[in-house]
């Protein structure tokens, strides 16, 4: 049966006092996180092997995030297709097998899903993994799904906001009344289980927003990897927009980025598809050009790699987490 914790409640306004949003931001720090699957593959089907072991391996080396996708259908031309598990079933298996990291999406595809199912597995799952859920939320970009689920694909950027507007009154509030295009509610029923406080949203890309908008109603902003002068541009905007729309606010800045670490620590970076090949002490100076930049989380993907994943994970969470704490210390204790 359910706590009365789980059904009633939480009146925080704040995300930060989530267990998982604390383990991945804080401002003037930089995070990493990994996405599933944790491994080098050919194409796009990956043979899901070992990621337990991986997972907690992660979690013991200082990493702060896993990082789940939500790909409903195989579309070979795309050349991905996530962890292949259904998300939210994944996201409970995961928890169960870790206890402190942070399990993050990368991203909910909102107008494939009826927002009260994604409202209830996301406080569910938050609930199981003790406070561990930051809800990462993206418009979708695949045009084959979406005819599949009776969507009108060009119709996705207004659904995305329907649909994250009805997620944080039901999780937000008791017995609610609200009106969508997903149905009603007139106060008579409520959703349960709650989250254990505000659960974190983040919104992917620009899912059809603006960005004065996503500043406005989001927890944070996932985008995606650029060199370091746009980037630096893209975040500066992004705080800009932060302090227009809540003052004072701190919204995490977060990217993703594809790394095939060499064996040779000082081999010089090559680009590969949204990310480069090069050794440790590149990505180093990569991470803490990025901190200085405003970046506050980068999640990993090894699908390119060309070495063991395991053998990535211990070498970056043995030699480059270390390092890369000492810096972020060094820089924030000469700051005036």
């Amino acid at each position: 049966m359910a706590t009365n914790s789980m059904l009633s409640l939480n009146t925080s306004t704040d995300p930060s006092n989530m267990k998982g949003f604390r383990r991945m931001f804080a401002p003037g720090r930089l995070t990493l996180g990994v996405f599933f699957p944790i491994e080098a593959f050919e194409g796009d089907q990956p043979s899901m092997q070992y990621q337990e072991d991986l997972a907690r391996r992660a979690e013991e080396l200082g990493f702060a995030a896993l990082w789940f996708r939500d790909v409903p259908l195989r579309d070979p031309s795309f050349g991905d297709i996530g962890q292949v598990f259904d998300p939210w079933v994944y996201l409970g298996w995961i928890a169960a097998q870790t206890r402190e990291i942070a399990l993050a999406t990368g991203s909910i595809i909102l107008p494939l899903r009826h927002p009260l199912h994604t409202a209830k597995a996301a406080a569910s799952v938050d609930q199981l993994s003790g406070g561990r859920l930051v809800l990462g939320l993206a418009s979708g970009d695949r045009p084959v799904e979406f005819p599949a689920f009776g969507v009108d694909f060009e119709q996705r950027s207004a659904l995305f906001r329907e649909n994250l507007r009805v997620i944080r009154t039901v999780l937000n509030g008791e017995f609610p009344s609200l009106h969508s295009s997903y149905g009603q509610l007139y106060g008579s029923a409520d959703l349960v289980p709650k989250p254990m406080g505000r659960l974190p949203m983040l919104v992917t890309g620009h899912s059809g927003q603006r960005l004065e908008w996503i500043a406005q109603h989001a927890d944070g902003w996932i985008t995606y990897p650029r060199g370091i002068e746009r980037q630096m541009e893209v975040a500066s905007r992004w705080r800009a927009a932060v302090e227009a729309a809540a003052p004072g606010a701190f919204k995490p800045f977060v990217q993703s980025f594809y790394l095939d670490l060499s064996d040779n620590p000082e081999q010089p970076p090559t680009p590969i598809h949204l990310g480069f090949r090069g050794g440790r002490s590149f990505v180093l100076r990569f991470l803490e050009a990025l901190h200085g930049i405003g970046v506050n989380h980068v999640i990993l993907n090894l699908k390119y790699g060309a070495r063991d994943a395991g053998a990535v994970l211990e070498e970056i969470g043995n030699q480059v987490l270390p390092q890369l704490e000492a810096s972020m210390a060094a820089a924030a204790s000469s700051s005036p």
